[in-house]
């Protein structure tokens, strides 16, 4: 798994007409398929008299295809759920869910012209979307003697790490979240740091 990567920051939504068609783009976070599932609810609630509430999400990693999910919700097969779908795996946004509202306006727009408009309105709304970077972090308690407490914690910042809580016995304790993709290089600094007299416990 990507240890960073942008991650919706907030909901985001945006309003376009294609063809005498109301269309309705809505995004939001899905850190799980759950989550995605619940959105998706959310707004065929909000639109319950709606031609057309198509979705896709894929809550995990950008690209990552392990947990995604589409549909074309009365749209032919095909022009909705999986042009949005591909539009989103190669969006950069991981953990997100989208649905596209349609109001039919008289117009057919065909297969393409279906296709063209699901997969403009996702890249409208990935456009506009704010997005903040999600990081992947380990707890861990570190035990060491209390002669190194001061250049241990003068590491720490250069690690992104932030202590939770301290515990001091006979020897100092230091329960504290890092970013993981830097836990072998801290554990191997710690050691040297400390003869390899600390130890490093993943929580």
């Amino acid at each position: 798994m990507a240890p960073r990567y942008p991650i919706p920051a907030t909901a985001c939504r945006m309003e376009d007409s294609i063809k005498r068609s109301r269309f309705i783009v809505s995004a939001d976070h899905a850190p799980d398929m759950d989550s995605a599932k619940r959105f998706v609810a959310l707004i065929k609630e909000e639109f319950p008299d709606a031609t057309h509430n198509c979705w896709a999400f894929a809550a995990g990693p950008p690209g990552d295809t392990a947990q995604v999910g589409m549909s074309d919700d009365g749209e032919p097969h095909g022009t909705a759920g999986r042009p949005m779908l591909n539009t989103l795996l190669h969006g950069e946004v991981g953990e997100i869910a989208v649905v596209v509202t349609r109001y039919f306006g008289g117009t057919k727009l065909g297969t393409g012209g279906l296709v063209r408009a699901y997969t403009s309105m996702v890249n409208c709304v990935l456009e506009g979307l704010v997005t903040k970077e999600r990081v992947e972090t380990a707890a861990l308690l570190v035990t060491i003697p209390y002669q190194a407490v001061t250049v241990f914690k003068r590491m720490l910042p250069g690690y992104e790490a932030e202590v939770t809580e301290e515990f001091f016995t006979e020897e100092a304790a230091f329960a504290l979240v890092l970013p993981s993709e830097y836990l072998e290089r801290f554990s191997e600094e710690l050691r040297e740091m400390t003869d390899g007299r600390g130890r490093v416990e993943v929580k």
